[in-house]
């Protein structure tokens, strides 16, 4: 079937539905009635009913409903929206009694809004589900958030806008423009010039602060950007919400001819802009840097971050790290870009990620035009900040052939120690090969870079004796910004012990065979009904086939599911013979309180004067050492109160901000 076909089928659909509605006359849809609704939904109208029903329908789709209100500002309509509350149940319809056009119309209809929030929506436009969900989490995230707005989209699945942009010389331009709206860079919460109003939510406060728009822009046009600009120099920050999706039919109420109707007033309220606010349009950037005009990120620290993958925080330590890290830097006001050389949109993390105002770069549009885009870019940078050994030997000289601002390295661990490890251990000749080779290459890395980042003391010094002129800081492998409450530390009324560890990291493989065979059959006999618990995904066949009444394998769980897990035992344990850098399993076990059984491998580079975690490598006193704790329950207790000062000491928020406000501002 053609185009043309499917649009005389469309056309012939809505006459048959129009024709039915208008011969019935009855309750078609029915808004819900909230007491307390949070959110008013203005709705300016003049005809165009068949619009108007096709948006209030769509509200009504939408998911993890916020309490709202619709309120339809009827402006002498003379179609069938006289007569819409024949069609539709609970809808405020404020009659006006006379022409008010757009501006006074939501003027005049905001003032009968309950809500803590008014939204204005044009109807000409379909919501999606996530529409009115999404713009009320963002603005309840923030104090400082005075509005939001949605991506708009046309019918043709074409984006109209992803924010609005304000240049110096007044003139507006929508994002995006007739682009794919699924491209990375539409797709991350930011800070914006203004918001189209065919989709806004704004503070109630604000906007009757503000006595409404401004009705020197009567009948309409550059409202919205005016109102922008006035929320903003009352302190508050204007958002683009992505993930609030609207298709908008422009040009239905006001048409599209700039010469005539009210559509004309878009050129003669330019220049009342213009004169309005000329002393703020001189910081606005000039229309040649779409880049940095694109987010207000004109005083943010850009950051370029580079990994193997968007971080799956859940999956291993790593990840876990570099989304700490990433949310982390966001939260402090850097305007943050990732990319993972495999350039997937790996999900829900993505999402995650853009939803805290980050860029990511996906997609084979990316990975095709990396180069190029690197060239028109990085000069708006001010660090390049690259994750490990292999990701950055990849990239680093790309970089540094566009890049004239710090590039720091973290190393996560140095891979030539652990690969050494791992030669001494299996005796493996191939090991010693890849120690030797990643030697080399980090050895390159740190020589490149202007500032190492590392975890732990024990590569810091390693690292500082290698290069006594270069900056190195240790820096936490984790951030906790609050302490867990409610943990239970009577002991006794907890039982059995726990592993943590993903199984493509083959010291965690070494760890639990090596423990399976050499010690944990001394703890069975003395204690028959212990269970261990090893938790991590990937694990290979040698894994699985230690499953028995005495251990559960259980995959990878959710972080409440941990949590959850991690209270019912007594140890947790870390029995490692290989591996380099801080462990991520003993940071988040003292996280959560539980006392930690290790071998001097597992508790490198940690200080263990708070006694939060016991340390042996001999087999026969490891199972001895567990078998005695596992039933002193003060000393349990002990250890696990020690957890709490260990934590707030070393792995804080506000230790990592020191340490990266030394080199990053």
């Amino acid at each position: 079937m053609n185009a043309n076909k499917i649009n005389i089928n469309k056309i012939k659909i809505s006459i048959i539905f129009v024709l039915f509605l208008y011969s019935n006359r009855k309750i078609i849809l029915i808004v819900p009635l909230f007491d307390n609704p949070l959110v008013s939904i203005v709705i300016p109208v003049h005809n165009k009913f068949l619009f108007t029903f096709h948006c209030i329908s769509s509200i009504l789709n939408c998911i993890d409903v916020v309490p709202y209100e619709i309120i339809l500002a009827n402006d002498m309509s003379i179609d069938e929206t006289q007569f819409i509350d024949k069609y539709i149940k609970n809808i405020n319809i404020i009659n006006n009694d006379k022409k008010y056009n757009f501006l006074l119309n939501c003027n005049r209809a905001s003032k009968y809004a309950k809500g803590k929030y008014i939204i204005f929506l044009n109807n000409d436009t379909k919501v999606n589900k996530e529409w009115l969900i999404s713009l009320f989490k963002l603005i309840e995230s923030d104090n400082n958030i005075g509005m939001v707005g949605s991506k708009l989209i046309y019918p043709n699945g074409k984006l109209q806008e992803a924010g609005g942009i304000v240049y110096n010389n007044a003139e507006c331009a929508n994002y995006g423009h007739g682009d794919n709206p699924n491209l990375p860079q539409y797709n991350y919460v930011k800070e914006v010039d203004y918001i189209s109003g065919a989709s806004i939510m704004i503070r109630k406060s604000i906007f009757q602060k503000l006595r409404g728009f401004d009705e020197r822009f009567c009948p309409a046009y550059y409202e919205d950007t005016d109102l922008a600009f006035q929320v903003r120099k009352n302190g508050y920050k204007v958002m683009y919400q992505p993930k609030s999706v609207v298709i908008h039919y422009e040009g239905i109420s006001n048409g599209k001819d700039l010469r005539s109707s009210i559509k004309k007033y878009q050129t003669i309220n330019k220049l009342k802009f213009k004169d309005k606010w000329k002393t703020e349009l001189k910081l606005q950037k000039e229309s040649k840097n779409l880049i940095l005009a694109k987010d207000r990120a004109y005083n943010k620290t850009k950051i370029l971050v580079i990994e193997s993958h968007v971080p799956t925080y859940d999956k291993d330590a790593g990840s876990r790290c570099t989304f700490m890290y990433l949310s982390l830097f966001s939260e402090i006001g850097f305007q943050v870009t990732f990319f993972g050389i495999d350039f997937k949109k790996l999900e829900p993390y993505t999402s995650m990620l853009q939803q805290k105002g980050i860029e990511i770069l996906y997609g084979k549009v990316f990975k095709n035009n990396l180069e190029m885009w690197l060239s028109k870019n990085l000069k708006n940078f001010k660090y390049v900040y690259f994750q490990r050994a292999d990701v950055t030997k990849q990239y680093i000289d790309l970089i540094m052939k566009y890049f004239s601002g710090k590039i720091i390295y973290f190393t996560h661990d140095l891979s030539y120690i652990r690969f050494y490890r791992e030669y001494l251990v299996t005796k493996e000749n191939q090991y010693l090969t890849l120690s030797q080779k990643y030697e080399k290459i980090e050895n390159e890395i740190i020589s490149k870079c202007d500032i190492i980042h590392v975890v732990g003391d024990y590569e810091l010094n390693i690292l500082k004796q290698k290069y006594e002129n270069k900056t190195i800081r240790n820096i936490p492998l984790y951030i906790f910004d609050n302490q867990l409450t409610n943990i239970e530390k009577d002991f006794s009324k907890r039982k059995d012990i726990i592993f943590v560890g993903g199984f493509m990291h083959y010291p965690n493989v070494d760890a639990v065979l090596w423990f399976s065979k050499e010690i944990y059959p001394k703890i069975i006999e003395k204690f028959p009904d212990i269970i261990w618990y090893i938790v991590g995904g990937k694990a290979n066949n040698k894994i699985k086939k230690l499953e028995s009444k005495n251990i559960k394998i259980k995959g990878i769980l959710s972080d409440n599911e941990l949590h959850i897990l991690y209270q019912k035992c007594r140890i947790a344990i870390a029995p490692l013979r290989i591996g380099a850098g801080v462990k991520g399993k003993i940071i988040e076990a003292a996280y959560n309180q539980i006392p930690i059984v290790t071998t001097s491998i597992g508790a490198e580079g940690l200080d263990n004067s708070t006694g939060v975690f016991i340390i042996e490598d001999n087999v026969k006193k490891l199972s001895e050492i567990i078998c005695k704790l596992y039933k002193d329950f003060k000393k349990l207790k002990e250890m696990s109160d020690a957890s709490i000062k260990f934590i707030e000491k070393y792995f804080s928020k506000q230790r990592a901000k020191d340490v990266i406000f030394k080199d990053i501002k």
